[in-house]
């Protein structure tokens, strides 16, 4: 049975639409959005284009109908939609069709495929007056084009080969191997053969490295990995020449990395992200810079500024950028002047992603959410005058219970605050039971709408859901996140304690029944609070660190934890020293497929609670969720039923009291 509350009903919470991803026509006049939404099995998330009317007359309408689903929209000059989809050609017996580039014309008709190289495509731009693609893909190292790695990785196939031979580090990422084939950029015309523009370039485009082309076409700029002694490496920013590959490095320094460039209007300078790299003792600076793409020292526009600049977008003219930066719980748009420097804010509640600039350079598009709002198109104007949402193809979603603000004061005087989701009906003569959850990262804020650790399916069954940004948060400046910096067990656990603190004083709050929850970081932090404090009745611990000496070497990015973490550090920081002082009952949750917290650590864990379980019938109150096929998230609709239907349970029974009871789901 289901209920017409999507919060109080798991299936109807797995089946709510999804928007992600923003793409707007040359002229304007077209925004397309991604949206997923169930497969007809009830197992996946497939997403179809959608196209918003920028002006906000028109209701949305779909573009795109396939069982394997399309995304990565992008226009040409000429108006024609480009997207990914692994669909199959029509009529075709193609099994198992890499991600390939299609083409939907703007007059209408059925899309047609430009490009399906073994490897798949990924990442694709369009240079703005030229229209030329430019696509990552996969190939095989000793490929030399696209048919002889279609032929050696049949015989990979064939011969049952999957071993990968290593010669230089890391070896996985995320939830998957690297090699044997690494990414390679293609370039060309749509309808021509996308030509090999790098060659084997082995690690330089792995990981999440981003890449633009110049407006005439001639020119890629993209982020390049290199190696360092020590198995480390760094991220340096070059320049490719599409007709030759000839390429040539545009910034390189050992102390700073450099992220999504993104070319001027008119192809002369490039906007980039410049970060220092942090060290064990202090946590690295990051500001918006320009440079010359024919060559010259980035000038930096923001350094003076006291938050981190992201996604950012050129106005048309050229006299400013629109970037996104986390601010006090919200992450808001603002607008960058190119030549001073000067910050304007454009918004304020809520949090933005995928900015999209209008060509006569008057409003900004980009989709908002909240912690009480999934993702919807916005639009936005540059004068800041209007902030207001257009009919897009998701609908609105009722919640069982609104957000409030709540403040404190550290013990170092530093200012403290967080969101508390509060359902409906707690009052001082109804007080809620209260779920401390503790974001991930470590560098993050709770300032966003949250698919896979969503509190209102806690809110919709009494739980008041405490969201707090402590030390190490982004959003309220430097000083704030280097107040945990290489110290994840000092003042973000005492942050956490005092806010908490603060919040179970409220009339509306049931002190005698808190629990406390946490993925990754927040898995780190959950595991610490076990060790350090028996106030809460419950503790759940997804994805977390246990073992810093076991999960620093073991994983996917060892070089970047021996930076921020030196080994006292890491030794004094380790939540598996305070094994013996648990005693609240702990969920721990993890997936095999999990590369950035290796099982080892749920693994450790487990085996750290049970073997200090001393009940003569050798029963337990810990328990143990497993996923062999999920990553460091639980993505499939089926499991993230079991996933929460097992947390929800745990909690019921040590929060509140109620009977145990296995989760129908798991059989």
């Amino acid at each position: 049975m289901t209920s017409d509350d999507p919060f109080a009903d798991l299936d109807g919470y797995v089946a709510l639409p999804r928007a992600a991803g923003l793409a707007l026509s040359p002229d304007g006049r077209r925004l397309v959005v991604g949206v997923s939404t169930l497969d007809a099995k009830k197992t996946r998330y497939v997403s179809a284009l959608w196209e918003v009317d920028p002006t906000g007359e028109r209701p949305a309408r779909r573009l795109t109908r396939s069982k394997e689903g399309e995304s990565g929209a992008v226009f040409t000059p000429e108006g024609d939609l480009l997207f990914v989809s692994s669909r199959p050609l029509p009529d075709a017996e193609e099994e198992d069709t890499p991600p390939s580039l299609w083409r939907l014309p703007a007059g209408g008709g059925e899309p047609e495929r430009l490009a399906s190289p073994p490897g798949g495509v990924q990442g694709v731009a369009v240079a703005r007056e030229a229209g030329t693609v430019l696509a990552g893909t996969a190939m095989l190292p000793s490929a030399a084009d696209a048919e002889q790695d279609r032929k050696l990785r049949a015989e990979r196939k064939e011969g049952k080969v999957s071993a990968i031979l290593h010669e230089e580090y890391p070896v996985r990422y995320w939830d998957h191997d690297l090699g044997p084939a690494r990414p390679r950029l293609l370039a060309g015309q749509p309808g021509e053969e996308l030509r090999d523009i790098t060659g084997h370039v082995g690690r330089a485009l792995d990981f999440e490295v981003s890449w633009d082309i110049s407006p005439d076409g001639r020119t890629v700029a993209t982020i390049w990995q290199v190696a360092e002694p020590g198995g480390s490496q760094r991220e340096t920013l070059v320049a490719i020449d599409v007709a030759s590959g000839e390429r040539r490095v545009l910034a390189d320094d050992p102390e700073l990395e450099y992220s999504t460039p993104r070319f001027s209007p008119d192809g002369s300078q490039l906007a980039v992200i410049v970060t220092e790299r942090s060290q064990a003792t202090k946590i690295g600076d990051s500001w918006l810079a320009l440079l010359p793409v024919d060559g010259g020292q980035p000038r930096a526009l923001t350094a003076s500024w006291d938050r981190w600049p992201g996604g950012a977008r050129w106005l048309p003219d050229g006299s400013a950028l629109v970037v996104i930066a986390d601010d006090q719980g919200n992450a808001p748009l603002w607008r960058v002047d190119a030549t001073s420097g000067e910050v304007t804010r454009l918004t304020d509640r809520g949090a933005f992603t995928d900015v999209q600039i209008s060509p006569d350079g008057q409003w900004v598009y980009a989709l908002r959410s909240f912690v009480d709002s999934p993702p919807a198109p916005y639009r936005i104007a540059l004068d800041g005058g209007v902030v207001e949402p257009l009919p897009g193809p998701v609908p609105e979603v009722a919640l069982p219970g609104h957000v409030e603000e709540v403040t404190a004061t550290a013990a170092d005087g530093a200012p403290l605050r967080a969101w508390l989701a509060l359902p409906e009906g707690a009052s001082a003569e109804q007080p809620a039971p209260l779920l401390l959850w503790i974001h991930g990262g470590p560098i993050g804020s709770w300032n966003a709408w949250q698919w896979r650790w969503n509190p209102w399916l806690a809110v919709a069954r009494g739980y008041a859901v405490l969201l707090p940004d402590p030390a190490i948060s982004v959003g309220y400046g430097l000083d704030f996140v280097q107040r945990g910096w290489g110290d994840w067990g000092g003042a973000p656990y005492t942050d956490l304690m005092t806010i908490t603190d603060a919040t179970v004083e409220r009339a509306d709050i049931d002190e005698s029944r808190t629990a406390a929850m946490g993925g990754s970081y927040g898995g780190y932090m959950a595991n610490w609070v076990a060790g350090h404090t028996d106030r809460f009745k419950a503790i759940v611990t997804h994805a977390s660190v246990w073992a810093m000496d076991q999960f620093g070497p073991t994983t996917d990015g060892a070089y970047y934890i021996a930076r921020e973490m030196s080994p006292e550090s890491a030794a004094r920081n380790s939540p598996h020293a305070l094994a013996d002082r648990i005693s609240t009952p702990m969920l721990v949750i993890h997936g095999d497929k999990d590369y950035r917290v290796p099982i080892g650590e749920g693994l450790r864990l487990w085996w750290d609670l049970v073997s200090r379980s001393t009940a003569p019938d050798g029963s337990t109150p810990h328990k143990f969720l497993y996923f062999p096929d999920e990553n460091h998230w639980i993505l499939t609709p089926n499991h993230v039923k079991v996933w929460y239907s097992t947390v929800l349970a745990f909690l019921a029974h040590h929060v509140l009291g109620q009977e145990w009871v296995r989760p129908e789901i798991l059989g």
